[in-house]
């Protein structure tokens, strides 16, 4: 597909005006143009959007708190984003043009649903394993979250559904372009996020507080709880940061991968040596239709972004937008973090900058756009390895079925089990009794 095809290529703008503050809070794009200029994106964007259509089914159903944590993650999500947005000093990324866009074209739609998707499976998930300890169960729910968005990740990052910040030092050190603290985010935030959840409405129901954690307390405790998670799953996740990753990295110079290994192994250990000793019975729940729906929601999540990398070209994805504002190569700001504070470059330097995932190859001479832009052109590059992104892909999406089949069905080979020892037991009782 040829940029002369696609509405908006190459428009390069400096400032983006809003009639009304209706038009800055909600704006709509043409999704067939969109599909022409970014196909990959479009998978993507579906793939959340019909998880949040099951999920939204399956908690209602389901009943309980359920309904609760899928607002909750809605909350979180919303806080993240827009603290992310508005916040000079983490305002590095910016999302690539969906049909529904908001607050500035800064928020796409199916980002909303993003935090739900990601919390709602591993929660459900992470209710199977019965853990004796709550707070390693939250601990679980980190884990499963960063296990979800690694193919995300890296996928989004390639086909060039959003763009990070050049020089911004926190976000400096990657993997498959994805920061690593992607993931240590993903893990504390989600971690403290449902901490947060389960232990507030303990404060507000107290005695009244069910004595099944997944049961609906009294209402005015569960919308509490609801805007408590929603609150202070931000800040509670900064924790982390500033209890590993801030001290190693801004004073020692420790590389990202490290520490962020570091805060996955040590929640994986403590999760396994919880899960050697957990409360299970061998007993599993009976799937429902709408259960088998989220299963298969699981399924299609890793063949999607598995898929993208089989059968789509990164370098031919055509991405208009708001993007990083393009400047003075040399000017910088000062990034101010919990214990030091580093810089970074103000502007994009289009001419010179270590984002290799796009260019400017698909614009008529591959000119770059002008100094001042903020909403231009920028187009994908090849694969440097296709078949490498395809094993890595792979191999996350082998390691989340064994995972995910592990919690949610091996249970049943364990019923048959019961079931033929204490017919056993049973035929042993027969036999005495007859002697």
């Amino acid at each position: 597909m040829t940029g002369k095809k696609i509405e908006g290529f190459g428009e390069e703008l400096e400032k983006i005006e809003y009639s009304s503050f209706f038009e800055w809070l909600v704006s709509f794009e043409d999704p067939v143009n969109l599909y022409r200029a970014h196909p990959s994106y479009s998978y993507c964007q579906a793939i959340f959007l019909l998880g949040a259509a099951i999920i939204s089914l399956h908690c209602t159903w389901k009943g309980g708190r359920w309904p609760f944590l899928f607002a909750a993650a809605i909350g979180q999500g919303l806080t993240v984003e827009l603290a992310s947005y508005w916040i000079p000093h983490i305002d590095n990324f910016w999302q690539s043009l969906t049909p529904v866009m908001f607050f500035g074209h800064r928020l796409p739609l199916y980002i909303i649903f993003l935090y739900p998707v990601f919390y709602y499976h591993s929660s459900w998930a992470v209710s199977k394993l019965k853990l004796r300890c709550g707070l390693v169960e939250h601990l679980a729910v980190g884990v499963l979250t960063v296990l979800i968005d690694l193919p995300y990740d890296i996928i989004g990052a390639k086909f060039v559904h959003w763009i990070w910040h050049d020089t911004d030092p926190n976000i400096a050190d990657r993997h498959y372009w994805v920061p690593w603290n992607s993931y240590y985010f993903h893990a504390s935030f989600a971690a403290f996020w449902s901490f947060i959840f389960h232990s507030s409405r303990k404060l507000f129901s107290g005695s009244k507080t069910p004595s099944n954690k997944w049961e609906a307390g009294p209402i005015k405790a569960e919308i509490a709880s609801v805007i408590l998670a929603s609150l202070l799953g931000m800040p509670g996740g900064c924790l982390f940061f500033l209890i590993l990753y801030h001290p190693f990295h801004d004073v020692f110079g420790v590389h990202s991968e490290v520490t962020t290994v570091t805060l996955l192994v040590t929640f994986i250990v403590i999760i396994w040596k919880f899960d050697r000793n957990s409360l299970r019975s061998g007993i599993v729940e009976k799937m429902k239709i709408l259960d088998w729906a989220l299963i298969v929601h699981l399924i299609l999540h890793y063949l999607t972004f598995l898929g993208t990398a089989i059968f789509f070209n990164p370098e031919e994805q055509i991405i208009i937008g708001l993007h990083e504002p393009i400047g003075d190569c040399k000017s910088t700001v000062p990034v101010e973090t919990l214990l030091k504070t580093l810089t970074k470059k103000q502007f994009l330097c289009a001419t010179n900058y270590d984002e290799k995932y796009y260019d400017f190859h698909c614009l008529p001479g591959k000119k770059v756009p002008k100094d001042g832009s903020v909403w231009y052109t920028v187009c994908g590059t090849p694969f440097e390895n296709r078949v490498e992104y395809i094993l890595v892909l792979s191999l996350i999406a082998f390691v989340a079925f064994i995972v995910f089949s592990s919690i949610h069905f091996d249970g049943k080979q364990q019923v048959a089990t019961v079931n033929t020892s204490m017919k056993s037991s049973r035929d042993t009782k027969k036999k005495t009794k007859v002697q």
